[in-house]
């Protein structure tokens, strides 16, 4: 089988629901509309379905200036930015602080009633610019609201080993990638170092260290009374930084991924 890029996901608010387009465009931040929204606490931190796995339970739909976005429940919410582009906060997530945009205050208190929290939605505009980790960046990479890098990408082959281990395989999406290339073995992207898919090439950077997320399924909102599948993950993939699954990735060009899209390894 050809190498080649087999779906795209975007997670248009961070922790929650995703979109499974057949085609995105590759921004110097990651994929367009991906985790440019956040939920933060009233602190201005970020929330996280690490602790609250209901948020994979939100779900929206870019619609006009804003989202539509509709939860289990809850009266569906048209989601934007306030008009007034000083309209912002200082926000935190994990050690970066920025001035993201502030939504408007009806978006506040639907979160915070379907979370049972005080919490509120903000937005990474153009002005919001966070760098990546200089360890493993150039001057100027910049990333969203993702945990640490513009975009994850995994192999389905590692899905499929991981599948082969467990008594109830999982969705592909207990590990929120932006990109799912076949026609790979499994794992094969824990070697390489610079990659080209669809005419973009990317450096492959960092393998992603997994956590706690990976065992929330984001169908019912809860965590999988098993602790699968870190559980067997720790089993096999367990390196000195933790358990490893999939490779963060930092675009070095801009245009359009499609599904179907030939993937080159070029180092």
């Amino acid at each position: 089988m050809t190498a080649m890029l087999a779906a795209l996901h975007v997670f248009p608010i961070k922790s929650c629901a995703p979109l499974s387009p057949a085609a995105a465009t590759v921004e110097a931040c990651g994929l367009a509309g991906d985790r440019r929204w956040m939920v933060v606490d009233a602190d201005g931190r970020f929330l996280t379905a690490r602790k609250l796995p209901r948020m994979t339970l939100v779900r929206a739909q870019p619609h006009g200036d804003g989202m539509q976005v509709a939860a289990p429940g809850m009266p569906e919410l048209y989601l934007r930015a306030q008009a007034d582009e000083t309209a912002r906060r200082e926000v935190v997530v994990w050690n970066s602080t920025l001035s993201a945009r502030i939504a408007e205050a009806q978006a506040d208190a639907w979160i915070s009633r379907f979370l049972g929290l005080p919490a509120a939605f903000v937005h990474m505009d153009a002005q919001a610019l966070r760098p990546v980790d200089p360890v493993y960046a150039r001057d100027g990479d910049i990333v969203s609201f993702a945990d640490g890098f513009p975009l994850l990408l995994i192999s389905q082959a590692a899905l499929d080993q991981l599948n082969a281990k467990l008594a109830t395989p999982v969705p592909m999406l207990r590990f929120r990638p932006n990109l799912v290339v076949d026609g790979v073995p499994a794992h094969a992207e824990d070697d390489w170092k610079r990659v080209r898919i669809g005419g973009i090439e990317f450096d492959v950077v960092k393998p992603c260290v997994r956590c706690v997320l990976t065992t929330v399924d984001f169908e019912r909102g809860e965590f999988a009374a098993d602790g699968e599948p870190l559980r067997t993950l720790l089993s096999y993939r367990r390196g000195p930084k933790g358990v490893t699954f999939g490779q963060n990735l930092i675009p070095r060009g801009r245009g359009t991924l499609r599904v179907g899209d030939a993937l080159e390894v070029l180092a």
